[in-house]
């Protein structure tokens, strides 16, 4: 098939489209390249997937409406993973204006774009942060994330109520996948697992918010990409079941999903360092420090519904994923 993924210069996106070329589809990737961080490190993933005849790679802003327009007129593609997003709750404080014209507008002009187009399915990137100050544990699916505490949440349930009015009005199948702190190699630059393991190196203090009593559920990044490719295959269909009088948020009866993606058990921050202490041989001097504003204390994901859909859950272990994410930091940046 032809799939345009947006991000496709992004953590999730480098790893998804190598992952869509792997089972031989065509992949037109799509990403404006911002400086929110390295762009070189975008590049340098880009760089691995363009050698396959079977990639093309478009530079583009998701928040141009008429630069969506065009490629989906260009380039016509069948299906379409989402991807492309202003990333990270704590940015999120300083520049919400940047999260709604990307996350939001952006949404806009892909659902347009799919609509018009003939696309026969559309996944897109959640988050766990819609769950917001829900504590009810495990994170289900079929439980209300209507209580966002902070921008990037709030950016992230918008998308998925304009998924469902678009599969409502005009029948597209719409797959939102709700990710859980998703690690590994190639990640992102303002992700903990990066930045305690570059300071660790350097022998610099770890900043250690909430004085390490946050836990959560990792998601190892080659699990985050099967599950993806998988779930584009399982086209999202009405619920023959779905009730109007006591509604399920996760499904409908429209050909609308939502599924967690993540970990079904966490691990507490200081546990985790403690694997990257070894994974490293060095000790961590840490920083203890106050909760930030928007910060969310657990999380991990009930897996049921995406088992049952497609007979799949993540299921790295967080240790080895560690150990991987260390041993490509170390090559890549010639530690």
């Amino acid at each position: 098939m032809r799939i345009l993924v947006t991000g496709a210069a992004g953590f999730i996106g480098y790893h998804t489209a190598a992952r869509l070329l792997e089972r031989g589809h065509e992949v037109i990737g799509f990403d404006n390249l911002n400086p929110y961080y390295d762009v070189s490190l975008k590049e340098a993933r880009l760089a691995r997937l363009a050698p396959h005849d079977r990639f093309r790679f478009i530079k583009g802003d998701i928040a141009a409406r008429d630069e969506v327009e065009k490629i989906f007129a260009e380039e016509n593609p069948e299906r379409v993973i989402h991807l492309a997003a202003q990333a990270g709750v704590r940015y999120s404080l300083d520049d919400p204006h940047t999260y709604v014209g990307s996350n939001v507008t952006g949404f806009l002009h892909v659902l347009e774009g799919c609509r018009h187009y003939g696309v026969e399915h559309l996944v897109y990137a959640s988050s766990s942060s819609v769950y917001g100050s829900n504590r009810k544990l495990p994170y289900k699916e079929s439980d209300p994330a209507d209580h966002p505490i902070n921008i990037y949440g709030a950016t992230k349930q918008a998308t998925e109520l304009m998924a469902h009015s678009y599969a409502h009005l005009f029948g597209l199948p719409v797959t939102g996948l709700r990710f859980f702190t998703v690690y590994g190699p190639w990640g992102r630059p303002d992700m903990s697992l990066f930045i305690f393991t570059r300071k660790i190196l350097a022998g610099e203090p770890i900043p250690v918010f909430n004085r390490g009593h946050h836990a959560r559920g990792f998601t190892y990044i080659d699990d985050v990409a099967e599950g993806m490719v998988r779930i584009l295959d399982h086209v999202a269909a009405p619920d023959p079941d779905w009730d109007a009088t006591a509604p399920n948020p996760a499904t409908s009866s429209a050909p609308y999903r939502l599924y967690n993606m993540g970990s079904e058990t966490s691990v507490g921050l200081l546990d985790y360092i403690a694997m990257l202490e070894r994974a490293l041989g060095r000790k961590a001097k840490m920083e203890l420090l106050p909760a930030q504003p928007g910060d969310i204390e657990e999380t991990y994901a009930d897996m049921e519904a995406l088992k049952a859909a497609i007979g799949f859950q993540p299921s790295t272990p967080l240790e080895e994923g560690i150990e991987r994410f260390v041993a490509w930091y170390r090559d890549y940046y010639r530690v």
